[in-house]
Parts: C-alpha cells; sequence; structure tokens
C-alpha cells in the first residue's frame, strides 16, 4: 500500500506535459500539416483547375507531405527515447497512440488516395480501398500495441511509422497500377501480421535517426529540381521499401538461433 502510494506521488499528473509529450504532439502537428499541404497544393487545385496543374507544384507538394510525415516519424521515436530517460505524463501513452494515428495512419492513406487520384488512374475506387486498408490497419496495429506486450526487444507486426514511410516510399516509386496496389496492401498486411521487427534502441535508434535524416536530403534534392535529385529520391525510397522486405527476415534468423541455443543449453 506505501509503494503504491509513493509511486503515485512520483509520478507526472496527467493533466501536466511532460518534455515527451511535448515531441508527441510536434508528431501530431506534422501529421495534420502534412494532410494540408496535400490538400491545398495537390487536391484543391486538382478538383479547380484538372489534371493540367504543373508536374513541379505537386512534386514541391508531395514532398513537402512525405517530408513532414518523416519529422513525425523522428519526434515519435525522440519521445519515446525521452520518455524512457525522465519522466513522461499519465497520458503519455494515449498521446502517442493518438498522436500515431494522425501521422502515421490517416497521413499516409490520404496521401495514397489523393495521389492516385491525381495520377488519373482507371480504378479510383481500389485506390480508396487501399487507402482504407493502410488506415484501418494502422488503428489495428496500434490497439493491438497497446494491449498487448512486447518481447525480446521485438515488434509484433511492422510499426506504424516504419509502414507508413513505406506506403510513400511505394506511391513515390511511380510503378504501375498493380504492382503499387499489390505492396500498398502487403505493408497493410503486414502491420496487423505477427512478423517480427526490432524495436529502434541503441545503435539501431540511431542508425534510424541518421537514415531519416538521409531521406529528408533525398525528399528536399527532389523537390527543389536540384540535379540528381529525381535518382536520389528513388534511391531512397527503394531502400525503404527493400529494408521493410529485409528487417523480418534478420528477425526471423534472430529467433531461430535463440531457440537453437536454449535447446543446446
Amino acid at each position: 500500500m506505501a509503494e503504491s502510494a509513493e509511486s503515485a506521488q512520483n509520478a507526472v499528473s496527467p493533466a501536466r506535459l511532460s518534455i515527451a509529450d511535448v515531441l508527441t504532439l510536434g508528431n501530431a502537428v506534422c501529421g495534420f500539416a502534412s494532410v494540408y499541404f496535400i490538400t491545398t497544393n495537390v487536391l484543391v487545385p486538382y478538383l479547380s483547375d484538372g489534371p493540367g496543374q504543373g508536374v513541379g507544384e505537386v512534386r514541391q507538394a508531395g514532398a513537402t507531405a512525405v517530408l513532414l510525415m518523416l519529422m513525425a516519424s523522428l519526434f515519435d521515436l525522440c519521445d519515446g527515447l525521452v520518455a524512457r530517460r525522465f519522466r513522461s505524463s499519465g497520458m503519455g501513452a494515449e498521446l502517442d497512440n493518438l498522436s500515431d494515428l494522425i501521422s502515421f495512419g490517416l497521413a499516409p492513406a490520404y496521401f495514397v488516395v489523393v495521389w492516385g487520384l491525381v495520377s488519373g488512374t482507371d480504378y479510383p475506387g481500389l485506390v480508396v480501398l487501399a487507402g482504407l486498408a493502410v488506415l484501418l490497419a494502422g488503428l489495428l496495429r496500434l490497439a493491438r500495441f497497446s494491449c498487448t506486450t512486447m518481447q525480446d526487444g521485438m515488434f509484433q507486426g511492422m510499426p506504424i511509422p516504419f509502414a507508413a514511410l513505406t506506403v510513400v516510399s511505394i506511391v513515390l516509386l511511380q510503378l504501375p497500377f498493380v504492382p503499387t496496389l499489390l505492396a500498398v496492401l502487403g505493408v497493410a498486411w503486414l502491420m496487423v501480421s505477427r512478423v517480427e521487427y526490432p524495436k529502434p534502441t541503441g545503435k539501431l535508434a540511431v542508425a534510424t535517426i541518421v537514415w531519416g535524416s538521409a531521406n529528408i536530403g533525398c525528399l528536399v534534392a527532389w523537390a527543389t529540381g536540384i540535379a540528381g535529385g529525381e535518382k536520389l529520391m528513388v534511391a531512397g525510397c527503394t531502400l525503404q521499401v527493400l529494408v521493410a522486405a529485409v528487417l523480418p527476415v534478420f528477425a526471423g534468423m534472430r529467433r531461430i538461433n535463440a531457440v537453437r541455443q536454449r535447446r543446446a543449453a
């Protein structure tokens, strides 16, 4: 009883924001701003002026939207690191999930739908279904994460920030319609699957920050029309998709080796 009272006194009040919570709100702001940019700079001009909108404007708006999702993912990573280092408020976990739903559920799903419309697809219904699959899979992924315990530092299912960046990378590669659709649906399935992904801590967290910063540089180069910028963007998106596909393989090998070691002991 005394221990419970002491822990209650040490806990940060839910009414007060911690440093980690402020970073989490930065995540939500970036997600909202991503939706805003894709709406005002891509969807509204397309609906008003038709498909004759300049390629440069669409490219810059798309790059800005993805850039904001990347910034949201960095906020999401940093708020977790800060929360583990310092105390977070009682509402920190809920705030994190709600922010993630905006930035990595709604924003990429909306990006898929709008990008499909302005690309002049003959199957807008399938594009909407793909976006809906991303949103619902993200929602289910967050709900499952909230009520399950992570084992051995591994996530079950692709983490939603990583999934969001993989989805927009697939779209930006501008592959033919069917491969793009199948790849997006594949990412949605990976989010709710039991495929294991490592949690970004320690050296992996540092590598994730470096990777995100490099992708930001590629997007800026592409958006500003710098020579070779499009090649950098394509390279970054391709690597993102490849890493998403390869990481579970390494995680599976790690799990198999751990089982073998336990049996040998």
